[in-house]
């Protein structure tokens, strides 16, 4: 079982990690409008906790055999048939579920530091004096 849920882990954590650095290129862009860029950031992870929430929602249905997680495992720790829809389709549930809660507390972060930001008054960039 641990072998299927750090498969499970690297395939949807690889995912995050390319969803997260979409998200920083994208505030990066924006850095000349700090609260701007922090309430863009926190928009892309809302909707990142949703699709991942989706998934979540669907990966116990989802043919094992058309996984990430699947392709991932050595043939020595495939479970059989009759239990691998039932042990992958779980193991990617909870994996989705989990990093769903983490984007989830990164756009509440980011918010949070933008309002903050802006209840303070702090303004810089480009055109602002």
């Amino acid at each position: 079982m641990d072998h299927i849920e750090e498969a499970a882990f690297i395939s949807v954590g690889r995912a995050c990690g390319f969803a997260g650095l979409a998200a920083f290129c994208l505030m990066f862009g924006l850095s000349f409008d700090p609260i701007l860029a922090l309430k863009t950031g926190g928009i892309f992870c809302i909707g990142i906790t949703l699709i991942l929430a989706f998934y979540a929602l669907r990966a116990r249905s989802r043919p094992y055999k058309r996984t990430e997680t699947w392709l991932l495992l050595s043939k020595a720790h495939r479970p059989p048939s009759e239990i691998a829809q039932k042990v992958i389709g779980e193991a990617l549930r909870d994996t989705y579920l989990w990093f769903a809660k983490q984007a989830a507390i990164i756009s509440i972060l980011v918010w949070g530091l933008a309002f903050l930001l802006q209840v303070l008054g702090i303004q810089w960039g480009l055109g602002r004096s």
